[in-house]
Parts: structure tokens; C-alpha cells; sequence
């Protein structure tokens, strides 16, 4: 691989990346990444400058930080007053120290 295709396959998958980013927000652009296989899109893509094996993403770099809404963050946040948790009982008996018990 030249480093003409190497810069011809990075630009592709930048598009590719970009294109994803692009799409919605962030909750949305985590759950693609994870659930899709953009890696074969990519393998794909780049097949006709250099033929690609197993392509995977590995790591995903934020180039610029998207505008502050505050109304995003409340429903990342939002307190439904729903409980999801169970209450845990203590079940451990105390027991007596004794004395020459080395605690």
C-alpha cells in the first residue's frame, strides 16, 4: 500500500465518519458505532484503491465540539421519579469480639 492509497483510504473513511457525525446527536451517533458494521461500509469503500481486511473501529476522536443545549443534557439527566432500584437488606450478624481473637 502506497502512501497515495493510504491517504485515499483515510479520506474515505473520514467522509464515512464524518457522514455518521453528521446524521444526529450523540446518543444516536454512540449507538450506530456500536450496533453497526461500519467497518464493512468502510471495507466497502476503499476496496477499489486497496483491498481491506477486517476493518474495525477502534477509537473515535470528537474534532469539533458541538453547540452547548441545555435541553439535551436535562433528558440525559431527567429524574422520572422512577425507582429502578431494589432496597438492600443487611443480612450479616454481628458477631461478639472475643478477647486473644487477633482483631
Amino acid at each position: 500500500c502506497t502512501m497515495a492509497q493510504s491517504r485515499a483510504i483515510r479520506l474515505k473513511m473520514v467522509a464515512r465518519m464524518s457522514e455518521l457525525g453528521s446524521k444526529g446527536d450523540l446518543k444516536t451517533l454512540v449507538k450506530e458505532l456500536i450496533t453497526s458494521d461500519t467497518g464493512k461500509q468502510i471495507e466497502k469503500d476503499a476496496n477499489f484503491i486497496f483491498p481491506i481486511k477486517d476493518c474495525y473501529i477502534r477509537k473515535v476522536k470528537v474534532l469539533k465540539k458541538p453547540k452547548f443545549d441545555i435541553t439535551a443534557l436535562m433528558e440525559w439527566h431527567t429524574d422520572d421519579g422512577v425507582d429502578v432500584g431494589a432496597v438492600v437488606t443487611d443480612t450479616t450478624e454481628e458477631t461478639p469480639l472475643v478477647a486473644g481473637s487477633g482483631g
